[in-house]
C-alpha cells in the first residue's frame, strides 16, 4: 500500500477587487436603471425606485472602460428621458423631443463615465466611499445639467422624485441638492455592499451558489439607509405655520381645446377665467365661499395684452371689482417690435386697474419654445422656426406686493430652477405662486411640476400654490402636502387660507453653497482618481521594464 504524502494546505489568496459586471447583464442593469428612475418620478411616484435606479447604474458602470461607462449611462438616460419628456412632442413635434431627450441622456452618460473613472478610489477603500462619491457625482451632474446648454433643463432630478418620501424634508436644510445627495448616497451604500458580496450577483445564480455567506453587511447597510431616509427626516423640523393667514383663490378657467390651438382661442380663454371669477364673487356674496384677499389666474390666462386692448382690460376690471380683491393675471404683453413679447404676471387692482409697479416678467424663457437661439441654424432643421416668437427675459425677481401679502411669483418651468425661486423668498415673499399653462402638454407634465412645487414649499418654508389653465392646480403647505388639487382639463375654483411665512430655512440662507461644495468635492475626487490611475500606470510600466531587464 503506497502512502500518499500529506497535501499542504493552500494559503488563502486574498480576494481582489470585484470584477466588472459582464456586458450583457450590464446592459440589462442600465435599462432597468432608467426604468426605475422613470417610475420613481411623477406620475408614477414610486420614490424608492430612485435609490434602486442609481444603484443599478453604479453597479453596471463600475470597473468598466470609460467608453463603456459612458455608453451604459447614456442608455439609462435614454430609457428615462424619452418617455419622461414625451409631452414636449405634443406642441413641437418629434424632432425637438428627440434632441432634448438625447441631450439629457448625454449627462447620464457622463455620470457613467465618471463612475468608471473613480474605480481606483472605490476599490482602494473597499466600498466605504461609495455613498459619498455617488452622492457627489449625482449632485454635480444635476448642477451642470440645470445650467447648460442654453440655461439648462432640470427635469428628472432625483430630488423631484421624492415629493412623497420622508427625504423631502432634507430640502429645508440644503435644497434640492441635499435631497439628491441623500438618494444617491443611499444608492451608493447598496451598490457598495452588493459589489462586496459576489455570491449575490444575479448572473451567478447557478447550482453550488454559496448561500451561507454572512448577512451582516447587507443588513447593516439596509438599516443605515432606512434610518437616513425614513427615520431621520421625520425627526427634522421643517416650516413654520404659526404666522397669520390670508385667503387666496386660484381660478383654473380651462381652454376650449388642448394643444397649440388654445392660442387661437385667446378671447375664449380670457372669458373662461373672467366668468369663473364672477361665479366665485356670487358664491362669496351667497356665503358659500370666504372672501379672498387675493385671486391668482394662471399663465396665459390673458394672451390678449390687457395693457393695449381695452376690451380685455374692461373684462379683467369687471372681475376684480366683482370679487373685491386684486387679481394676479398671467398676461402676454406685446412690445413695439411685433416679433418680441413678454410673459408676465400682472397685478390688477379693483377700482384702479393694472398696477405697473407690481409686475413680474418671466426671467427664464424656454429655448426653442419661447425664444429661438441659433435661429439661422435651427431653420436648417425645421421650417417651423419662425413660428416661435422672441420672448424677452425679465431682470427682476417676482416679488409682488399685492396689499394683503407679498407674493413670490415664478412662471411655469422656472419652478425647476433653484435660484429663481430662492430670489423671491430672499426678496421678501411670504407665499410662493407658480403660474403655469399645461394646455400644450398633458397631466403627467403637470404632476411633474406639482412635485417641484412641493419641494420648493419645504425648501423655503413657504405655503405655495400652483395654478394652471387646465390643471393640475392646488395648494401646498410647508410640509409638502397638497390640498384641494384639481383635475386635468377641467374648470375649477379653489379657495384656501395660506400662512404668511417670515422666517428663512437653512436652505434659503445657504442658497447655492451646498451645491458648490458638492461640485468642488466631486472635482477633487475625480482628480484624486487621476493621481491613483497615473501612479498605477507608472508602477505597471516600471514592472514591465524590470522584467525586460531580467
Amino acid at each position: 500500500m503506497t502512502l500518499q504524502p500529506p497535501v499542504a494546505p493552500q494559503a488563502r489568496v486574498p480576494a481582489g477587487p470585484p470584477a466588472p459586471v459582464p456586458l450583457r447583464p450590464a446592459l440589462i442593469l442600465s435599462v432597468a436603471a432608467g426604468l426605475a428612475l422613470l417610475l420613481a418620478l411623477p406620475p408614477f411616484d414610486l420614490w424608492p425606485l430612485a435609490i434602486a435606479g442609481v444603484a443599478l447604474l453604479a453597479v453596471a458602470t463600475h470597473r468598466r472602460r470609460l467608453r463603456a461607462g459612458f455608453g451604459l449611462g447614456f442608455l439609462a438616460g435614454a430609457v428615462l428621458f424619452y418617455p419622461l419628456l414625451h409631452w414636449t412632442s405634443f406642441a413641437a413635434g418629434w424632432l425637438p423631443w428627440a434632441l432634448l431627450s438625447t441631450a439629457e441622456a448625454v449627462f447620464f452618460g457622463l455620470t457613467g463615465l465618471a463612475t468608471a473613472w473613480l474605480r481606483p478610489l472605490l476599490d482602494r477603500y473597499r466600498g466605504l466611499l461609495w455613498p459619498p462619491l455617488l452622492g457627489l457625482l449625482w449632485v454635480t451632474q444635476e448642477a451642470v445639467r440645470d445650467r447648460a446648454p442654453f440655461g439648462g433643463f432640470p427635469w428628472g432630478r432625483l430630488a423631484f422624485s421624492q415629493a412623497d418620501a420622508p427625504a423631502l424634508r432634507f430640502a429645508a436644510y440644503g435644497g434640492a441638492p441635499a435631497v439628491t445627495f441623500a438618494v444617491a448616497a443611499a444608492a451608493g451604500a447598496l451598490a457598495g455592499v452588493y459589489l462586496l458580496l459576489p455570491s449575490w450577483r444575479f448572473w451567478q445564480i447557478v447550482p453550488g451558489l454559496n448561500w451561507r455567506r454572512p448577512w451582516r453587511e447587507p443588513v447593516i447597510a439596509l438599516l443605515v439607509i432606512a434610518f437616513a431616509l425614513v427615520i431621520l427626516p421625520r425627526a427634522l423640523p421643517v416650516g413654520d405655520e404659526s404666522g397669520p393667514t390670508k385667503t387666496v383663490a386660484i381660478v383654473q378657467g380651462n381652454v376650449p381645446r388642448l394643444g397649440l390651438e388654445f392660442n387661437e382661442q385667446r378671447r375664449a380663454v380670457l372669458d373662461n377665467h373672467v366668468k369663473a371669477t364672477l361665479a366665485l364673487a356670487d358664491d362669496v356674496k351667497a356665503g358659500k365661499q370666504p372672501q379672498p384677499d387675493l385671486v391668482v389666474w394662471p399663465e396665459n390666462s390673458s394672451d390678449i395684452d390687457p395693457l393695449r386692448n381695452q376690451d380685455a382690460a374692461s373684462e379683467i376690471s369687471a372681475a376684480a371689482d366683482a370679487i373685491g380683491a386684486p387679481i394676479l393675471v398671467g398676461a402676454v404683453l406685446r412690445t413695439n417690435n411685433p416679433a418680441d413679447i413678454k410673459n408676465a404676471g400682472l397685478l390688477w387692482v379693483p377700482g384702479a386697474g393694472p398696477d405697473p409697479t407690481q409686475q413680474y416678467v418671466k426671467r427664464h424663457p424656454v429655448p426653442f419654445a419661447e425664444y429661438m437661439p441659433l435661429r439661422s441654424i435651427a431653420k436648417l432643421v425645421s421650417d417651423k422656426v419662425d413660428l416661435v416668437k422672441n420672448m424677452l427675459a425679465g431682470t427682476e425677481p417676482g416679488v409682488l406686493k399685492t396689499g394683503p401679502l407679498t407674493l413670490g411669483d415664478v412662471i411655469c418651468f422656472e419652478v425647476a430652477y433653484d435660484s429663481i425661486v430662492r430670489d423671491t423668498v430672499t426678496g421678501g415673499a411670504q407665499v410662493l405662486a407658480v403660474q403655469t399653462n399645461n394646455a400644450t402638454f398633458n397631466a403627467a407634465e403637470a404632476k411633474q411640476q406639482m412635485a417641484m412645487v412641493r419641494l420648493r414649499a419645504v425648501e423655503h418654508g413657504r405655503d405655495s400654490l400652483m395654478i394652471s389653465t387646465v390643471g393640475v392646480s392646488g395648494f401646498v403647505d410647508v410640509y409638502g402636502n397638497v390640498h384641494k388639487e384639481t383635475g386635468f382639463n377641467t374648470k375649477a375654483v379653489k379657495v384656501r387660507a395660506m400662512h404668511l411665512g417670515s422666517s428663512r430655512t437653512l436652505a434659503t440662507r445657504l442658497g447655492v453653497l451646498p451645491e458648490i461644495a458638492a461640485v468642488a468635492l466631486a472635482v477633487a475626487a475625480l482628480a484624486g482618481a487621476f493621481v491613483l490611475r497615473r501612479g498605477r500606470r507608472e508602477k505597471t510600466d516600471d514592472g514591465a521594464e524590470k522584467a525586460e531587464a531580467r
